[in-house]
């Protein structure tokens, strides 16, 4: 099977002007503040220093600002390029989307069906097997809709038994793996049949005194349900 995969672009808008960050130039940006020299960032970023001169003024160009700061030094050198004001907002942002798209990788991805639609209460009910879940209403679906939710493994809370909370979506299962992944414990609850996967810190799974086969209930908010339309 081919293996597909999906590159990242940030999108900047500033008094009415917008341009696309892909990748290469987010890093560019980021070597730049991080630096202090277009010469070594374009070095860090694997672009040639034109390249890399020629990202800024595409930058600054679609955007209609001065991103960088560039001082000369004396005749023995020593000049250095820093972010404007502006070049910094413009990084501050990407590294906030990164860092969420960082935290949420890896997500659940489950097969349901648009069992209600409550467009007076904002709220839409999904069913897989015999697992109902609610979340936002979502304007161009309808009954009957295949769709692909998307959880999180971080969004997930695990309990032993349900809390009141403001968590609509409160299921049981039973735990069927646990394992190390990155100083976290990736626990494999099966509800119904369906695998859900939820990430929960080392001490956590102490305390609550996780094990395989121990039942557990897990929640998340209606919000936090991300939805595609099969």
């Amino acid at each position: 099977m081919t293996e597909v995969t999906a590159g990242v672009e940030y999108k900047i808008n500033l008094d009415g002007k917008s341009f696309l960050l892909d990748e290469k130039k987010f890093n560019l940006l980021k070597n730049i503040n991080s630096s202090s020299s277009i010469t070594q960032a374009a070095k860090i970023t694997n672009v040639s220093y034109r390249t890399a001169l020629n990202y800024i003024d595409k930058i600054e160009e679609g955007l209609d600002i001065a991103i960088v700061n560039t001082s000369k030094g004396g005749s023995g050198g020593g000049g250095s390029t820093t972010l404007t004001d502006e070049g910094k907002a413009i990084l501050k942002e990407c590294k906030k989307i990164n860092a969420i798209m960082n935290l949420h990788r890896e997500v659940n991805e489950i097969e349901a069906n648009i069992l209600e639609i409550d467009k007076n209460k904002g709220i839409m009910k999904i069913q897989m097997n015999n697992i109902i879940m609610t979340l936002p209403v979502q304007e161009d679906y309808k009954v009957g809709d295949r769709i692909i939710a998307l959880i999180s493994y971080d969004n997930i809370i695990v309990m032993l038994k349900p809390q009141e909370s403001s968590i609509r979506n409160v299921l049981k299962g039973n735990i069927t793996e646990m394992k190390l992944v990155n100083e976290m414990i990736r626990l494999v609850v099966d509800v119904d049949g369906i695998n859900i996967y939820a990430d929960i810190t080392l001490s956590a799974s102490k305390d609550l005194k996780l094990t395989i086969g121990k039942p557990v209930y897990i929640g998340f908010k209606a919000v936090s349900i991300a939805t595609l339309k099969i």
